[in-house]
């Protein structure tokens, strides 16, 4: 046998084991990531995206609980969940109740779900009714009918629901398109993680 045959055998061995090594490390370490954040995306949020971290707040004003103008920038000096939802919108109904369970159990000074309705104007009110019958009333009835979807449009919703989670100074952490189980595990890791 050659001598390059000697060493390129064992060279190809040994460069074939790194390849390999390297690909099960970046596998099992959400690519290598150390974000503590990215790392929690699995399970119910799996989908959780982080690539528009640290983008501000939209300035946009929608109608709070009393029907006075709020902006996203009024919650400084807490994490917020913010969920944009509707009525007509299945995926969104179905994952408002487990929203409720995530408002009661973390739910306090430092953290709140902030649900924010979509529908018509002229829906204001069953879309009212509707997110007391799917959270018992844990989750307080935010507004912004079509006609006045800028704070949509700035927060980058593309579709229904969507959450996007802000930290206490107005910087987005990260955010999920699509339902999602925000009572599971998986979601009140993420929860805690964002609250220390």
């Amino acid at each position: 046998m050659s001598r390059l045959v000697k060493f390129a055998i064992p060279a190809l061995i040994v460069i074939g084991l790194v390849v390999v090594s390297l690909t099960l490390l970046q596998a099992t370490s959400k690519g290598g990531s150390k974000d503590e954040i990215a790392n929690l995306a699995t399970g119910s949020i799996a989908a959780l995206d982080v690539s528009k971290r640290g983008e501000p707040v939209s300035t946009a004003a929608f109608d709070g609980p009393d029907g006075e103008e709020v902006t996203l920038a009024d919650f400084e000096g807490r994490n917020i969940l913010v969920n944009f939802w509707a009525t007509w919108c299945g995926p969104c109904e179905r994952e408002m109740p487990s929203l409720a369970a995530l408002q009661t159990s973390k739910g306090d000074e430092n953290f709140q779900v902030v649900a924010i309705s979509i529908d018509a104007e002229e829906d204001r009110d069953y879309a009212r009714q509707r997110l007391q019958e799917l959270t018992g009333g844990v989750i307080d009835f935010y507004f912004v009918p079509p006609e006045r979807w800028e704070v949509v449009y700035e927060s980058g919703a593309r579709g229904f629901p969507t959450t996007v989670i802000y930290d206490e100074t107005g910087s987005e952490i990260a955010r999920l398109s699509g339902e999602a189980a925000w009572d599971s595990y998986e979601a009140i890791a993420l929860i805690e993680a964002i609250k220390n």
